[in-house]
């Protein structure tokens, strides 16, 4: 059985065979394994067929044995269309220039779109974007990634709280959350305002409602701080107490730290490698040689092409290897402390709102076990106490 794909970038000719001798000319055929194919015998005692465009010299000595006579009919495969293309190139250029032109198309940067932010911070936006390259007219491959540029923008700018990156065709598309947001107006029902922890009352300002409690007061959770009732009796009327009530909180956390860590920096040197991607293959084109680092971190750059909206199976890839060595760090005891202080504020921090601050700190107990330095501290932290209490009808 015959290889159609083999006889196809290999060509095939077609030929007819006229004379008396064209069984000669067949067994002949034969016996130098020369494959004929689609053989069809005629009324003018002439046979047609096809036989692979490499075999076509071998028939030459055949035919003059066999007392007949050759012509060919025409040919198939991929030399006869590549013969046809030489002869109408300005076509077959024009054609591969404009999948060219479409292939550079396909992957350059060709829109830039922002949703959820103001102008000011659209601008700004826009302006960190053109700072990194990622610009309209820019080839893909050559600008960051999507994670890298989310990145970059939320540590650039701070009125942003949160941006979304996604590359879509030739389009970057941004969805921005902006900090500040203009608060909703609220509809507040009847209700009080009760402590929502153990404090001392530290400062207040009741907008609304009858104050309950007064600075320096200690309350527990539940208590009554601002009611929802004034008025004198007899005279009730029933509000929405609001205000900010800030009391005295307190906090107990245990924090150790390592006297001695053993952790990977890098040393600034590194080696890049450029590569070409087909399938499932990487061919280097630049940066050639094995690198001499003992230690080192890896990190892949993968840039795929595309065609229309199509992702081509090839692409361009970049290799780039750190050098990194392990550092010894090491704390005395104070050194230890100080920084055990400092992580325990900022995991308190975590914990806490924008509007609460740390009064004071007290290190309860300290001791050195198993390399590290254990520490028991007490926060005093000012922070808001007050929750709200829906006032139900019948109280």
């Amino acid at each position: 059985m015959k290889n159609h794909w083999t006889i196809f970038f290999g060509g095939q000719v077609k030929i007819k065979v006229v004379g008396t001798g064209i069984e000669r000319f067949i067994n002949e055929c034969v016996r130098q394994n020369i494959n004929i194919w689609e053989v069809k015998r005629h009324p003018d005692s002439s046979i047609t067929g096809s036989l692979p465009l490499k075999d076509l010299h071998k028939l030459r000595r055949i035919v003059r044995k066999s007392n007949c006579k050759l012509s060919f009919v025409g040919g198939r495969g991929l030399p006869f269309l590549f013969k046809k293309a030489l002869y109408n190139s300005g076509f077959v250029i024009g054609i591969i220039s404009c999948l060219l032109l479409l292939f550079i198309l396909s992957n350059m940067v060709w829109g830039i779109q922002i949703q959820g932010a103001k102008p000011e911070t659209e601008h700004l936006i826009r302006k960190e974007l053109q700072a990194i390259g990622v610009e309209t007219g820019k080839f893909q491959f050559m600008v960051r990634n999507p994670d890298e540029i989310q990145t970059h923008l939320s540590e650039s700018i701070k009125a942003i709280t949160w941006v979304g990156v996604e590359l879509k065709g030739t389009t970057f598309h941004f969805r921005v959350v902006e900090k500040n947001q203009p608060k909703e107006v609220e509809f507040f029902s009847p209700r009080h305002l009760v402590a929502k922890k153990t404090a001392v009352i530290a400062k207040m300002f009741v907008e609304a409602g009858q104050p309950m409690v007064t600075i320096h007061d200690y309350v527990q959770k539940g208590d009554l701080l601002v009611s929802g009732f004034i008025g004198q009796e007899g005279k009730i009327e029933v509000v929405s107490a609001r205000g900010e009530i800030m009391g005295e909180t307190w906090y107990d956390a245990k924090v150790a730290v390592p006297l001695k860590t053993t952790f990977n920096v890098l040393t600034g040197k590194s080696k890049t490698t450029h590569y070409l991607k087909l399938f499932n293959w990487n061919v280097p084109i630049w940066g050639f040689g094995k690198h001499e680092f003992q230690e080192y971190e890896t990190a892949l750059d993968e840039k795929s092409f595309k065609f229309l909206k199509w992702t081509l199976p090839i692409g361009y890839n970049k290799k780039s290897i750190r050098e990194s060595e392990k550092v010894e760090r090491v704390y005395n005891k104070e050194e230890a402390i100080e920084v055990g202080l400092e992580n325990g504020r900022n995991e308190l921090k975590e914990q806490l709102n924008e509007q609460a601050m740390i009064k004071g700190e007290k290190i309860l107990h300290q001791s050195i076990e198993n390399g590290k330095v254990k520490l028991s501290i007490h926060y005093q932290v000012i922070e808001e106490i007050s929750t709200v209490q829906p006032i139900i009808q019948g109280d």
